[in-house]
């Protein structure tokens, strides 16, 4: 008897400015999340203005997508005051729900955006049944548990909670060391707070030893000679665990990543669109493998070691070997106009007459050109791009889509 909580979950990609929303569109999420000016766990991007708000979800709704508004700080009491005319706005913005973290801003989002769902975020940090179901007794639609649960758990969490109360979980990022994103070693460091949006990444530094009577006498406590990471969190990666999450009954697959780039929120959009498709598509068997395509395209972003989190049990989701990131490929360009003889691009990183190109276009399956012929804005024919966002004509053997993104491989 198939478990009756299967369904074919959400792809939820985010989003820091208008260029990564419409990335996540292309490359095929069913919602997309950002934030506002206000009231933001991620205040590192552009994020979005009243304005600009509305403007993302009339084009997220054009496309019969869903757009999400985070509200997930944990305000204080001057910020009180502030909340209601935010989420009005926010309604009348047309936002499909709101990602809250706070109880008190819970009531709030009930009585100044009656009408709009309200998400329980991770920050809240729900890892059993009956916090799930006060939630849902309070308003809550969905719930977003917190990401140290393993599969067993949250299978069984969903078994003991109503049908309707929706389940979101984390697949694919940045982890944070602490407990649910709950962390205050920013704060002690740099006086930047982390429940208010503005962390400093502190578990990401290298860390020494200094003897207290020799100063500026640093002992490395290492595991390399580049330093010692000693907070410092793998990435999340669950491409190849598709089937496991299909069957825990999660409603929702979220990608992390607001304050990182649009290609970010292209390529792994990408590939957790195709990889939930290729599953439900054979049919959900067991013995399910992702493509040898998709995984390569997870390895063409910028990364931290990837691991699994905590789904297959307790995992310390640490790296003690580097604090750095893992790069096979650049981003070089990316295609405004297709053309019949290759397209118009806009130049993002610098590359030359005679590479070959890696293209991931909108239809999500990656192709390779070779650089022809490279013209300038005044007509010239030019041998590099050494200009950042300059447009040029890219000649090369096919038409690039409109919307594409132009990678080169890092050289060994």
């Amino acid at each position: 008897m198939q478990n009756p909580y299967i369904i074919k979950p959400e792809i939820l990609a985010p989003a820091g400015d208008m260029e990564a929303l419409s990335a996540a569109i292309r490359f095929g999420a069913d919602a997309v999340y950002v934030g506002g000016t206000q009231f933001s766990m991620r205040t590192s991007p552009k994020n979005f203005d009243n304005d600009a708000l509305k403007e993302a979800a009339d084009l997220v709704h054009k496309s019969g997508k869903k757009l999400y508004l985070t509200c997930n700080v944990l305000p204080r009491e001057y910020q009180l005051s502030l909340l209601p005319e935010f989420l009005r706005s926010a309604e009348a913005a047309g936002v499909d729900a709101l990602i809250v973290a706070d109880m008190g801003v819970l009531e709030l989002a009930k009585k100044y955006a009656q009408s709009t769902p309200v998400h329980m975020s991770t920050q809240v940090g729900i890892v059993n049944s009956e916090s799930a179901k006060a939630l849902y007794n309070l308003g809550a639609s969905r719930v977003v548990l917190a990401r140290e649960l393993s599969f067993e758990e949250i299978g069984e969490l969903r078994a003991k909670i109503p049908a309707e109360l929706e389940i979101e979980c984390f697949v694919h990022g940045a982890m944070c060391v602490s407990f649910s994103g709950r962390c205050l070693i920013s704060e002690y460091l740099t006086g930047r707070d982390p429940n208010r949006g503005d962390c400093s990444q502190p578990c990401r530094w290298k860390y020494h030893l200094m003897e207290e009577s020799r100063e500026g006498n640093f002992y490395p406590v290492f595991e390399d000679d580049g330093g010692t990471y000693l907070y410092n969190s793998r990435d999340m990666c669950m491409i190849e665990h598709i089937p496991e999450l299909v069957k825990a009954g999660i409603s929702s697959f979220k990608i992390e990543g607001r304050a990182k780039t649009s290609y970010y929120t292209a390529v792994v959009t990408n590939a957790y669109r195709k990889a939930l498709d290729e599953y439900f598509e054979g049919g959900l068997k067991d013995d399910y493998k992702v493509s040898e395509l998709i995984k390569e395209e997870i390895e063409k972003i910028s990364h931290r070691e990837y691991n699994t989190g905590f789904y297959f049990g307790t995992s310390p989701g640490q790296t003690t070997s580097n604090g750095g990131y893992i790069r096979h490929y650049d981003l070089v360009a990316l295609s405004e106009e297709e053309r019949d003889f290759g397209a118009v691009i806009t130049q993002r990183n610098k590359f030359y007459l005679g590479d070959t190109l890696d293209i991931l276009p909108p239809s999500g399956i990656p192709f390779e050109v070779k650089a022809l012929k490279l013209v300038n804005e005044n007509g010239e024919e030019v041998d590099s791009t050494p200009h950042p966002m300059q447009r040029l004509e890219l000649y090369c053997d096919r038409p690039i889509p409109a919307g594409s993104y132009l990678r080169v491989r890092r050289k060994a």
